[in-house]
């Protein structure tokens, strides 16, 4: 059975494990175990270590089809996968001794510079904390931002660093996305070899250490657009498994104080049209995104950084959409859809929250796109 497939035939478990995960905040262990099982984690490890090294669309399918299932776990599964290509970033050496002892990590990652590094003899020192851990549940490695000061301004760094030299303060009790389980994550005194450092800024443009040793265009793209994809993909999968809650609905919801159902109401009807297409709209574009990034790849040029925002703020104008979707067909789907017991609450909750993570941040993506546009600095360089 293909990898797709065999994510697939996962659907109704997870989806079944969803209240669960929420209730427990943080991912099932055994949907995480099943997950292991079908080989998704080795997704985007680089082919001479056993991976698949999967395109975009196909990593759009794996995160779609856990997504619909269970928003929380969805956004654990397309980051887990989205990590590992961050690792090929990494100095040839480092990778060869990660992936030659494990088929692949599972890894939170925060790229917010709340880290402090200083070097030491044989590498370096970090100090830290950083919220929004997705994984470190189940994670045995963390990638963690540092800043080491060079002398001449700062070096922005990530680190790669073994679970458990660090620790997990348990402060994820969040609206929605409970499930993901994504503590804080501290860092004290952590000494970390300098093979497990590389620059984040030559990561970004896909060019870190480790690019050109695998041999594969998949790890020379840029990295923000990939990050953006990994943390979209969930949105478009809620919003998908919303508009079809709403359209089973339809059929069965009598509208009170008639006898009637909703589906012979023309406003239900063309909510459900306008919902559907936005949603494949939404999917189109994230897809299209997908292409072009990989399509910078095979160039020899680095992709320029007016091209990495214009990509950034198309992904943003998804999750808006997907958010709007989820709004519109939860206002039309009664009050018995605000019970803990339907999923669409859950669903509800989840997208409003998953759309405040940075990347999405319209007006910062858009001002940048602007002025980049008129020959200006961006706000940020990411």
């Amino acid at each position: 059975m293909r990898l797709l497939e065999r994510v697939r035939a996962l659907g109704p478990m997870i989806a079944e494990n969803a209240a669960e995960a929420e209730k427990q905040r943080k991912p099932v262990d055994t949907v995480i175990d099943a997950l292991k099982e079908t080989g998704v984690f080795k997704a985007l490890v680089p082919r001479r270590f056993g991976g698949y090294e999967i395109d975009n669309d196909t990593f759009i399918d794996i995160g779609l089809a856990v997504a619909e299932a269970c928003t929380s776990t969805g956004w654990v599964t397309t980051f887990y996968i989205e990590h590992n290509w961050i690792l090929s970033q990494f100095p040839r050496e480092t990778v060869e001794a990660v992936l030659g002892a494990q088929p692949y990590i599972l890894a939170p990652a925060s790229i917010t510079p709340n880290g402090q590094a200083k070097k030491a003899d044989d590498g370096y020192v970090l100090n830290g904390r950083w919220g929004w851990g997705t994984g470190v549940v189940h994670g045995d490695w963390a990638l963690l931002n540092g800043v080491l000061p060079d002398g001449e301004g700062v070096d922005i760094r990530l680190f790669l660093v073994p679970i458990d030299q660090i620790s997990v303060d348990e402060t994820w009790d969040c609206a929605g996305m409970a499930g993901t389980g994504s503590h804080d994550m501290v860092a004290e005194e952590v000494h970390v070899p300098a093979a497990y450092s590389e620059s984040l800024l030559t990561m970004i443009n896909g060019r870190g250490a480790g690019s050109a040793s695998h041999d594969s265009p998949r790890y020379r793209h840029p990295m923000m657009p990939l990050l953006a994809i990994a943390a979209a993909t969930p949105a478009v999968g809620a919003a998908r498994r919303a508009v079809a809650l709403f359209r089973e609905r339809l059929g069965t919801r009598t509208i009170y104080g008639t006898f009637s159902k909703q589906a012979e109401r023309g406003g239900a009807l063309m909510r459900l049209g306008h919902a559907s297409a936005r949603v494949e709209e939404a999917e189109t574009v994230l897809r299209d995104v997908g292409r072009r990034l990989e399509a910078w790849g095979v160039r020899e040029d680095v992709c320029p950084q007016e091209e990495r925002t214009k990509m950034r703020l198309q992904i943003a104008h998804v999750v808006e959409t997907c958010r709007g979707v989820v709004r519109d067909v939860m206002e039309a789907s009664g009050a018995s859809a605000q019970m803990r017991s339907h999923p669409m609450q859950r669903i509800h909750r989840d997208v409003h929250t998953l759309s405040c993570h940075t990347v999405f941040d319209l007006d910062l993506a858009a001002e940048n796109y602007g002025r980049i546009l008129l020959g200006q600095d961006p706000i940020s360089p990411f």
